[in-house]
């Protein structure tokens, strides 16, 4: 078992700044994941931690000992890519064995570590095939198995599903979340842009957002009270809608003015001087529903429906929206309804948020 921890992490190259002033600790058997828009830092930062790129400003500290200028392969760290760079004219055994027999492991370990690294990811009938005769998901695991035998501190993941079809992704990421039951012990760490992958797999989560980290916590902390409105939209499928609203009085419940007429008690107190200020008010898809009564967040034309069968996704364009995303209800099961028709939406008061006008989730506060 190995723990991480990462002082004022920056990187830089040349007078370009991608990454300043990351600060966090991995504990040892967690699995932790990175996400984030692209472009944010997330590869870039795991690629500093497996020395593949060099660290700029900072410290990187595994089990207490520095590692900024330890090589690569000294770091005690095995990382499996999003290309599966395995080798097409060996077989599965001699690519899961190929950097044992560089190291000079005896032949006797390195067969003990393939057979158990294939026992694990069901590899034992593919051992003697070439790449080309294995599906995406299966040279998947040879690349995670060729990891696995060198018996790492670290796994580190840079997107390794991201090249499979929906079907293999979601079969794939059961068999990772099976490997992490199996060895415990392991530290993890798993850079994806997708937040199935994040919400299903993670231990914690890092959500990185211009060139920081925004927030850190569990899936389900994350979900329930994100710390601003970048997190709130970030986490969570459809996003969550975010509508302008203003505040009327302010007590243990705030009662807010929605910009399109509503009007709505939040149980959030706000600041005491909020009377009269505009707030952003944010609510899940999922804890919206139909209503025909005068309180309501939002009203408008059904501009688009979803019919999936066990949701119903229901559209409507948002005049608040800042790069037009639509206002989005899920629905369970089938609905019937119109495009063009007009209804009123309101949501569970006490799954509401509030986010002041530096977009700080007022539940933080």
């Amino acid at each position: 078992m190995a723990d991480l921890k990462l002082t004022n992490i920056g990187k830089s190259y040349e007078k370009v700044e991608v990454l300043k002033d990351i600060n966090l600790e991995i504990r040892a058997g967690e699995l932790m994941v990175f996400v984030g828009p692209s472009g944010c830092g997330k590869s870039t930062l795991l690629r500093m931690i497996a020395g593949l790129e060099k660290i700029s400003t900072g410290t990187l500290e595994i089990e207490g000992e520095m590692m900024n200028d330890v090589p690569p392969a000294k770091r005690g760290i095995a990382m499996v890519f999003q290309s599966y760079a395995l080798y097409p004219h060996m077989t599965v055994r001699d690519n899961m064995t190929f950097a044992l027999k560089i190291a000079k492991k005896p032949t006797d370990e390195i067969n003990k570590a393939v057979d158990n690294a294939a026992k694990i990811l069901q590899l034992t009938d593919y051992l003697d095939r070439l790449p080309k005769a294995l599906s995406g998901g299966q040279r998947q695991r040879v690349a995670i198995g060729r990891a696995i035998v060198r018996d790492p501190k670290i796994f580190l993941f840079d997107e390794p599903l991201s090249n499979l079809d929906a079907a293999l992704r979601v079969a794939t990421r059961i068999e990772i979340s099976q490997l992490k039951e199996d060895m415990p012990n392991s530290t993890m760490i798993y850079v994806t842009h997708d937040q199935v992958e994040a919400m299903t797999l993670a231990d914690r989560i890092v959500v990185l957002n211009n060139m920081g980290i925004e927030q850190v916590g569990t899936p389900l902390e994350l979900y329930t009270h994100p710390a601003n409105k970048f997190v709130a939209t970030f986490i969570g499928s459809p996003a969550m809608n975010i509508l302008h609203a203003k505040v009327l009085s302010v007590g243990d419940e705030t009662k807010v003015e929605m910009a399109n007429g509503g009007k709505a008690w939040v149980p959030i107190a706000t600041q005491a001087n909020a009377e009269g200020k505009n707030f952003n008010l944010g609510a899940r898809p999922e804890d919206m529903y139909i209503t025909e009564g005068d309180d309501y967040l939002f009203e408008g034309k059904i501009n688009y429906i979803e019919a999936l069968g066990e949701v119903t996704l229901i559209y409507f364009n948002n005049p608040d929206a800042e790069h037009g995303e639509p206002i989005i209800v899920k629905l369970a099961g089938i609905q019937e309804f119109t495009r063009g028709q007009t209804i009123r939406l309101n949501a569970d008061a006490d799954k509401l948020h509030l986010f002041n006008e530096n977009d700080i989730s007022c539940k933080h506060l």
